[in-house]
Formats: structure tokens, C-alpha cells, sequence
């Protein structure tokens, strides 16, 4: 059985679509647009540690030309594309503007995303938020660019905290143990 073949979850929605999309389907990649694609690469790659697929300046695209950047964690072709072309040295988009909230990336184990939380550390990078959702632990900071950043950790399906009629109930503002995580991810190291 392929990985795409592997079920994403087993959550009762409370209201399921007319004509539903194929339960596979999974988020392939993102791609934001950045004001400079070396401030972007110092983090995305120096600190949170995703590899450079491909990078080029000069590139036509949407009627301008711009840089690009696309990375990629564990070989796929990319996760995460970047751009300059309509965005060179602009401003981050200001709240109080519809957009995109924040991307998440997914950490296959708790020590894993402890490694994370050890790496922005290392880097004295801030930190927006910290929650347990219930169904996963949540580190929230925000890329050089205003974009906000998820880093978790999903719990195993069978721990997320669910109703009477098998709905998802996931808190908002559960507490992390923070130095555990990363207690965890040196001692997984060793």
C-alpha cells in the first residue's frame, strides 16, 4: 500500500460535501511569494533545515521576471516554492487583509519536532505561539516574510479527543512542554 493509499485521518466531519473530494487527496506543496529569496533561504533552510530542490534569478513568470526558490524535505519534488515576481522587497501582507493564515509542516514524531523547537532556539527565533490542540502540539512563529509558520506533531488517532458523536474537539490553548520536546529530540540523538 503506497503512502497515498493510507488513511489521513479518521474524524467524523460535521457536514460532509455533496460530491466529495477523493479522501486522498493531500497537500502538495505551498507557494508563497517573498520579498527576497536569500532571507527566506536563511531560514527555511539554515534554521528549520528543508533542502534547496531548485533556485534560479531572473525567472519569467507572470508577466515580470523574479527569483525562485523550491525546497523539499525527504526527496519529494518540492513543499515549499517561493517567488519574487510580484512581491521583490515589498511589505508582508497586514492584518486586517484576507489571506492565507499559516502553513503547517507536519513532524513525524515529538522529538522530531523537539529538534525544531532546539534549531529556532540555536537561531534566538522567536516564538508566536504554543498550544496543545488536543489532536496535535502546535508551535507557532512567523517567517522572514509575515507569514506564520505551524510546526507539529500529531498524536495518534486513537488519542484525539473527541464528542459523543465522534467529532473532533480540539482546544485552542493547552500547555507544551517545551524543554521536554527538545529533551527528547537530544536524547533521541545520543
Amino acid at each position: 500500500m503506497s503512502s497515498t493509499d493510507q488513511p489521513q485521518g479518521n474524524v467524523t466531519p460535521i457536514a460532509s460535501a455533496a460530491d466529495p473530494i477523493d479522501p486522498r487527496v493531500r497537500i502538495g506543496h505551498v507557494h508563497l511569494r517573498t520579498a527576497d529569496i536569500d532571507r527566506v533561504k536563511a531560514f527555511y533552510v539554515d534554521i528549520l533545515g528543508f533542502d534547496v530542490i531548485q533556485e534560479a534569478r531572473d525567472v519569467p513568470g507572470w508577466g515580470t521576471t523574479g527569483d525562485i526558490l523550491f525546497l523539499s524535505a525527504g526527496g519529494y519534488h518540492h513543499h515549499l516554492g517561493f517567488n519574487t515576481w510580484k512581491s521583490k522587497g515589498g511589505p508582508p501582507t497586514p492584518d486586517g487583509h484576507a489571506g492565507l493564515h499559516h502553513v503547517a509542516f507536519n513532524y513525524p514524531e515529538r522529538a522530531a519536532l523537539g529538534d525544531a523547537i532546539r534549531r529556532l532556539r540555536d537561531a534566538d527565533w522567536p516564538l508566536r505561539q504554543v498550544a496543545d490542540h488536543g489532536t496535535h502540539l502546535a508551535i507557532y512563529v512567523t517567517d522572514p516574510d509575515g507569514n506564520d509558520v505551524e510546526l507539529v506533531w500529531d498524536r495518534p488517532m486513537e488519542q484525539w479527543p473527541r464528542d459523543g458523536e465522534g467529532h473532533v474537539t480540539m482546544t485552542m490553548d493547552g500547555t507544551v512542554d517545551l524543554d521536554g520536546l527538545v529533551a527528547e529530540s537530544t536524547a533521541a540523538k545520543s
